[in-house]
């Protein structure tokens, strides 16, 4: 199978065409602007061919022709920072979406797979857990930039007949996610606690999220992408939530270390209240067991000590 990953040099990215490429049969193409943004784990691999692309509305997409599968992970903007650019990052984010599935039409694409966002699409007027049929009303432009993709695909499986699976995607974690971004509070919150820096919590750590360890997230989304049900989107995480205080005590406790915290003013594009209803995709895929964020923390601190920390 030929299968191309869009923001391929990326967290989720790197650990999707590392499990994607361990099948020897797949023919795997990476996609990011700069190969300096790639893992020298990628580089190696036999059966993964490195393209760099500028991921704009500019490309050259007939470098999707002849795939089989789409993965389609770009994104210009995080949640935090969406906010304050709402019109280019439409452009950025949308419009090239546009203009990619324009593309996969073009060339016979048989799938489209989105990783959609499960923690920003849903906005803060619902109970939790969220299942996949909850009203959408982000409070972040990119919440809204990931709605309206989602409802683009819609719009050309119903024109176009495009296939098409969207993963809303709780909160991955562990190997490969930078830990000095703004990004993926188990991993920056590890590594920080690890090298004995202070850890900034924004508001009073009631905050609540559903992690899930990238592993299990990665063998979640091609289970998804390789699903032939009438089903297109799913949740996963791992359906329970955890508040920011009681991740920073897990943390404390796993990795037998003292926290330094320090406090700031909460952000108003962050949800109070997020995790996700997974049992449709518990439904359609049986025998679904996350590992524990105990378990999650202990081997994201080990790929940090080495990758980072090590002397």
């Amino acid at each position: 199978m030929k299968i191309m990953i869009m923001g391929g040099a990326g967290f989720i990215g790197t650990n999707l065409v590392l499990k994607l490429s361990s099948i020897k049969e797949n023919e795997v193409y990476s996609v990011d602007k700069n190969i300096s943004y790639f893992s020298k784990s990628l580089l190696e691999k036999d059966n993964v061919k490195i393209i760099e692309s500028s991921l704009d509305c500019n490309m050259d997409f007939k470098i999707i022709e002849g795939m089989d599968v789409v993965y389609h992970l770009v994104s210009s903007n995080v949640p935090t920072t969406s906010n304050q650019h709402i019109s280019n990052d439409i452009e950025s984010n949308v419009v090239f979406s546009a203009k990619l599935f324009d593309s996969c039409v073009k060339y016979n694409v048989k799938k489209v797979i989105f990783i959609s966002s499960g923690g920003t699409v849903y906005g803060k007027e619902l109970e939790c857990p969220l299942s996949e049929n909850c009203s959408t009303n982000p409070i972040s432009s990119y919440g809204l930039q990931k709605v309206f993709i989602e409802k683009m695909l819609y719009l050309y499986k119903y024109i176009y007949n495009l296939d098409y699976r969207i993963v809303r995607l709780a909160n991955p974690y562990g190997p490969y996610q930078r830990p000095n971004g703004i990004l993926g509070a188990v991993t920056t919150f590890t590594y920080k606690a690890l090298k004995g820096e202070d850890i900034i919590v924004y508001g009073d750590g009631k905050v609540i999220r559903d992690y899930i360890y990238i592993d299990d997230a990665v063998n979640c989304i091609i289970n998804i992408s390789n699903y032939h049900g009438e089903e297109r989107i799913f949740n996963v995480g791992c359906g329970y939530g955890i508040s920011v205080s009681q991740l920073l005590n897990i943390i404390q406790k796993t990795l037998n270390k003292k926290l330094s915290i320090r406090y700031v003013e909460g952000r108003k594009v962050d949800v109070p209240k997020n995790y996700l209803d997974i049992s449709k995709y518990k439904k359609n895929f049986k025998d679904f067991k996350p590992i524990c964020l105990e378990e999650g923390i202990k081997k994201t601190a080990e790929f940090l000590m080495k990758e980072y920390l090590h002397d």
